[in-house]
């Protein structure tokens, strides 16, 4: 394939698997860092390559847009600003591989960890779940006061119903703390 690759992002490996059984469609998906596409066996290699670009492009893109820790932490500082005065204090926070929650903040470390399933989120969504940590750090439980906390944004409610709807659909509870 001689697609270059995007800025700012490595390339990915593709490998093209023709599939007897499909007769139009093309699906792609990644599978152990490589991206796997799979075409009917009767597409002509031309135009096997030339969906291999498209998808690789496309999925390059996706990643590129996708938020950084450093873009988080700068989502964070923003927030903390804005719904609490700027007065939080912690010493990380970045994206984890967290399959049962959304989030976690570690009071007493101070370290907020995001999920990186949240990093395909809508932003209004993940700043949901950085106000919901970063509340924490102020209100360790669930209590009253943590909520009116986290009331203070005002998609808060939004949000949460989103992050249900998530839930209820997909193979694994998850829930923000």
């Amino acid at each position: 394939m001689a697609a270059e690759p995007a800025p700012g992002v490595d390339p990915i490996p593709v490998l093209i698997v023709p599939s007897p059984r499909r007769h139009r469609t093309v699906s792609a998906r990644m599978v152990g860092g490589v991206l796997e596409l799979r075409v009917p066996a009767t597409m002509p290699l031309a135009e096997r390559e030339g969906w291999a670009q498209r998808m690789r492009a496309r999925l390059e893109r996706r990643l590129r847009r996708a938020p950084s820790d450093q873009r988080l932490a700068a989502r964070a500082r923003r927030l903390n600003q804005r719904y609490f005065g700027g007065r939080l204090r912690w010493n990380g926070i970045g994206f984890a591989a967290q399959e049962r929650r959304w989030g976690s903040c570690s009071t007493d470390s101070a370290v907020i960890r995001i999920s990186s399933r949240a990093a395909r989120l809508p932003s209004w969504v993940l700043d949901y779940l950085i106000v919901h940590e970063l509340a924490h750090l102020e209100v360790p439980d669930h209590g009253p006061g943590f909520w009116q906390l986290v009331r203070g944004y005002p998609l808060a409610e939004r949000a949460r119903g989103y992050l249900m709807g998530l839930d209820a659909a997909g193979p694994v509870a998850a829930k923000p703390d």
